[in-house]
């Protein structure tokens, strides 16, 4: 089977979708079929995968995150490209990543005649209000929200990277029920694992590398750097630790805007306690989270995955966040949950976690047994292939995979379940008791 990716982003970049992206191609290469993504002229070209990418935008040289008015450029270049690559290469199935994907994705499947997977990551509208690129009150709004609602209706099947997301189309946005399905992050549970004895030469000799005094305890972030991803509530709750315990180091590990992010440090009088590594490989995500004792995920959005948790997860570290919806789904009761924005909450639970080594311990043993229980990228692709088979001619998927990875369940069960475990184990993030 020939699947052709859309992917409106410079891919390979080190974060968010453009994981997901990289594995589901290769959780599908593995299985047999040939994938081919066509995606920006800026990124990273990594083995093994078949990328085409559009011209270069003359005015526009650089690499951007996020919003921006030179997207729609980008997107025009990428659906001239997108379609010459399908006439030519002439794929059985289309699978678009985000919105802009969705849309140049629903013209082709008009002219291919060939079935349409929607990756749904968030909600478009949602992700131009987080950054800062669109008013929700000013006079564009009502004309993007309506078009988002065009979009989510023209696939053959939206992929939801949480059950949260999958409620969030459906009742939000009136996508038909029978075409959204939970396909959950998945993280390969082999590559991020705990540390080995024999490692811990290689892990002394990274902490000695950058700088991180003998003796300190070292809390690890990943991800983006942006207020929607909580970079500065992070750095605030960073200050609050430190002033009641000098032995904790932060690590944060990510882009962009490191100059902004260190001044800020610095104006906080922390930067001694914090290092901040710049844009990290994806292939050194691995050792590096290695490092920590305890993991923290502060972002802020409410629609958005949030893969880095699977991350944590998998390589056992407990970890604190901001109590949101999908957070909760991934961890259940095993995460640390801080009011979502309270900078003093995110620090209370930091301390608390680390002056309890014992519970954290145990509680980033099960995260770890939680990821592999339901986040591994091996069953996912099993899963994305059925779903692929069963869109391709034209039958109902089994009950496991049109609902969610947890087998048997159906989508009301797990929506009630999503909202009961939200509402379990400190209600809305209050004061860490003991």
């Amino acid at each position: 089977m020939r699947v052709l990716m859309i992917a409106p982003t410079s891919f390979f970049n080190d974060y968010g979708c453009h994981v997901r992206i990289l594995e589901e191609a290769r959780a599908l290469q593995s299985l047999g079929l040939q994938v081919k993504i066509v995606t920006y002229y800026k990124g990273r070209d990594l083995p093994g995968l078949d990328i085409v990418r559009t011209p270069p935008l003359p005015w526009r040289s650089h690499y951007e995150v996020g919003s921006s008015r030179h997207k729609i450029a980008f997107d025009l270049y990428l659906s001239g490209t997108a379609l010459a690559t399908a006439l030519r290469w002439r794929p059985h199935l289309l699978h678009a990543h985000l919105h802009e994907g969705a849309l140049i994705g629903s013209v082709l499947r008009t002219l291919l005649r060939v079935p349409l997977i929607f990756d749904f990551q968030g909600s478009l509208t949602g992700e131009m209000i987080d950054h800062r690129f669109l008013n929700p009150d000013g006079p564009w709004y009502p004309l993007m929200r309506r078009l988002e609602v065009w979009i989510d209706r023209q696939p053959d099947r939206i992929l939801t990277s949480t059950i949260h997301g999958a409620r969030l189309l459906i009742e939000a946005f009136g996508a038909p029920p029978e075409r959204v399905i939970p396909f959950p992050d998945a993280v390969n549970t082999e590559v991020f694992r705990p540390p080995l004895p024999e490692e811990m030469p290689e892990l002394q000799r990274l902490r000695e590398e950058w700088g991180i005094p003998p003796g300190r305890r070292l809390v690890v972030y990943l991800g983006l750097l942006a207020p929607y991803q909580g970079t500065d509530l992070l750095l605030e709750a960073a200050a609050h630790v430190i002033h009641q315990d000098p032995q904790v180091h932060f690590m944060i590990m990510g882009f962009p805007g490191e100059a902004f992010y260190m001044a800020r440090a610095a104006a906080l009088g922390i930067s001694a306690h914090v290092t901040f590594t710049g844009k990290l490989p994806y292939e050194h995500a691995p050792i590096y989270l290695r490092l920590g004792e305890l993991a923290v995920a502060p972002k802020m959005s409410a629609t958005e995955g949030s893969g880095k948790l699977l991350n944590y997860m998998a390589t056992g570290l407990p970890v604190v966040a901001f109590d949101t919806p999908v957070s909760r789904e991934f961890m259940g009761r095993d995460g640390y949950y801080a009011r979502l924005g309270d900078a003093g909450s995110l620090a209370e639970w930091i301390l608390y976690a680390l002056r309890h080594p014992e519970e954290s311990v145990e509680r980033g043993r099960r995260l770890r047994a939680r990821a592999i229980a339901h986040y591994s990228w091996r069953t996912a692709g099993q899963m994305l292939l059925e779903i692929y088979q069963a869109v391709r001619q034209g039958r109902h998927l089994p009950a496991w995979v049109s609902v969610s990875p947890r087998r048997g369940a159906d989508l009301s069960a797990s929506l009630k379940s999503a909202r009961e475990e939200a509402g379990k184990a400190v209600p809305g993030g209050s004061t860490p008791k003991g």
